[in-house]
């Protein structure tokens, strides 16, 4: 493990965290929060991170647009092609968000040591995730889009429409 990523997840104080970012983000982060501080991660503006939430910006862009809220429990990580999460976002208690997934392709190698692969992950803007949804790598997500809870979304959600289910699946559209 590199020197920085050790001194950024382990030897930085919560409430220092907490306080960086509301000084270059003008987001709230909770103290109870495990946020690495990184040049990958962006928090937009009065974006708000609960308690118990880890966010892991270690090997892609992990981008959090403003006035979006994450609950408590959640766990967001990215991968190499990213995670963008759009503003004016509610994401659930307990929801996982990840752009990175091991290869599974050789049957003779164990899958830790096959390595990772990553597709990125894309949320749109004014989201609602449902608590314990489930967004995997590759997954596409439309502005307007509401996922009911448990779910799990593993492809494209179009944009203004409910979705649920595992794996997620179009309920219904939101239009008028």
């Amino acid at each position: 493990m590199k020197p920085s990523l050790v001194v950024r997840r382990f030897l930085i104080p919560s409430l220092l965290v907490s306080v960086i970012a509301y000084i270059k983000y003008r987001a709230y982060v909770s103290p109870r929060a495990e946020v690495e501080i990184s040049p990958l991660l962006k928090i937009g503006r009065k974006a708000e991170v609960s308690s118990f939430t880890k966010i892991k910006a270690t090997s892609g862009i992990l981008s959090i647009g403003a006035h979006t809220a994450i609950a408590s429990g959640c766990f967001i990580g990215s991968g190499e092609k990213g995670t963008e999460i759009g503003s004016h976002c509610l994401v659930g208690p307990n929801c996982t968000i990840v752009s990175s997934s091991y290869r599974y392709e050789k049957l003779d190698v164990p899958f830790s040591q096959q390595g990772h692969q990553s597709k990125g992950t894309r949320i749109g803007n004014n989201v609602l995730l449902g608590a314990g949804t489930v967004v995997i790598d590759g997954a596409e997500i439309g502005d307007g889009v509401m996922i009911g809870a448990n779910s799990v979304v593993t492809g494209r959600i179009p944009a203004n429409t409910v979705a649920g289910g595992n794996p997620a699946r179009v309920l219904f559209n939101r239009r008028e």
